[in-house]
């Protein structure tokens, strides 16, 4: 009996809390993440009743969100395409080849434009970038435009969809690439010397286990910046020319809208049940991050070939 009590593990009162606090906090996050949705589907709920009234804006909610869903949903993806070598690219060179100095410099300067306003970015767009990449938009069409995203009539302006793309891809660019060089430098150092023992090239090593080792975390960087794509509000609002349509073309005047930014540039001006149904609007959004954050997990999960063990 003196036995059991002397092996049984003392419970201290800084773990307790601490485990406490930990419990609280997670199940918090649940509660905030039911409570918003909840909101979200009582103020929508008005929009779908058959009396509804939009004022012309649509004959129903589903006709009325399905250009911004492909907006929001085509935009981002673009971007991500954009972004993502870019930042792989960022990250290793960090990591892997630039002096640590130098790195670490550039680590600060890349970090740095993650706190730069989307309205600056919105900005810069517009009187920046916009007439810098049009030229390109007339080349792309002359010499591509039998490729369906580069047909039509270009735009004057320069403010179509492949530019939003560029600039969102800008935006989400600090924070993958500081999360994928995070990874990277976790990378195990055994396996690094193995391969290297082996005759492997520097770029042979970071194919066969750098890469392999950080997949999960790209998968993970990749979510992250498609999420803040899908709900970015004010550099879209800005630089894009919207319609309520849906089309592929990427350098024409006539774009598809997103979520986000038509909600900003409608809400004001709303009431009633056309309110409700921008509400509506924004509760798709939130479960189509959602829904891309479990689906990034599950990924995740099935990706993982290395346990990380040094």
């Amino acid at each position: 009996m003196a036995g059991a009590k002397a092996t049984k593990a003392k419970v201290r009162l800084g773990d307790l809390v601490f485990s406490k606090s930990a419990t609280a906090a997670g199940t918090l996050i649940l509660i905030t993440l039911a409570a918003v949705a909840f909101f979200l589907f009582i103020q929508a709920l008005p929009a779908f009743l058959p009396e509804a009234d939009f004022h012309s804006k649509a004959d129903n909610p589903l006709e009325y969100v399905a250009p911004f869903i492909f907006g929001t949903i085509y935009g981002s993806l673009i971007a991500l395409v954009i972004a993502t070598p870019l930042a792989i690219g960022i990250a290793l060179f960090i990591s892997h080849f630039a002096n640590r100095r130098f790195a670490q410099t550039l680590g600060y300067l890349v970090d740095l434009l993650a706190a730069i306003p989307s309205v600056v970015y919105g900005l810069w767009g517009i009187l920046v970038l916009a007439p810098f990449l049009n030229p390109t938009y007339v080349w792309l069409n002359e010499n591509l435009g039998w490729i369906p995203l580069f047909e039509g009539q270009v735009s004057a302006t320069g403010r179509t969809m492949l530019t939003v793309a560029v600039v969102l891809a800008i935006m989400i660019l600090p924070i993958m690439a500081a999360l994928i060089r995070e990874v990277f430098l976790q990378t195990p150092r055994l396996h690094e010397e193995a391969a290297l023992a082996l005759g492997a090239t520097r770029w042979e090593m970071i194919r066969m286990a750098v890469l392999p080792f950080g997949r999960p975390g790209i998968i993970s960087a990749m979510m992250l910046g498609l999420g803040r794509a899908l709900g970015e509000t004010m550099a879209v609002a800005l630089v894009l020319s919207p319609s309520s349509i849906i089309s592929f073309a990427l350098l024409t005047s006539t774009n598809p809208n997103t979520i986000a930014a038509n909600i900003a540039l409608q809400f004001p001006e709303s009431g009633g049940d056309y309110r409700s149904l921008l509400v509506g609007t924004g509760l798709i959004l939130f479960f189509i991050t959602m829904v891309i954050n479990m689906f990034a997990r599950y990924i995740i999960s099935r990706r993982a070939e290395f346990s990380g063990a040094n």
